[in-house]
């Protein structure tokens, strides 16, 4: 089995590890895992819009899944964890982003409604898994 190698997103992963003492991804073998991921800036600031934080977490994603060594081509599993319920909003901006960001194929999704998230400003949290080609 190969050693764990754990990444920080470039901007907000070192302050995150330092308060919360966590990482952003973590690689073993071929395969890449992230934690969630919120639609904040590097100074955890988020936007006024539900659909600006989603399209913000899609780019700390592809951030953090550079970081890891790896791209939205490889993600074969998305979770997303909605504070607020789905209004039409939540899902037409999480499909515009797959297509966006997946264009050439379709992750498996899950998608669960919560009553909270790690900030109480958040209303989106997403992870991601991805696995590398041999």
């Amino acid at each position: 089995m190969s050693k764990p190698e754990f990444f920080l997103t470039p901007g907000y992963g070192p302050l995150l590890q330092k308060e919360l003492h966590y990482s952003q991804a973590v690689k073993i073998g071929n395969r890449v895992e992230t934690s969630g991921q919120g639609g904040w800036d590097d100074e955890l600031n988020f936007p006024a819009s539900i659909e600006n934080e989603i399209v913000q977490a899609f780019k700390n994603l592809d951030r953090t899944l550079a970081t890891a060594g790896t791209q939205w081509e490889h993600v074969v599993h998305v979770n997303s964890y909605h504070v607020g319920g789905f209004p039409p909003e939540v899902n037409q901006t999480m499909t515009r982003m797959f297509r966006h960001y997946m264009p050439q194929h379709s992750p498996i999704w899950t998608e669960t409604g919560v009553a909270a998230l790690g900030l109480p400003q958040m209303r989106i949290e997403i992870r991601v898994t991805a696995i590398l080609p041999d």
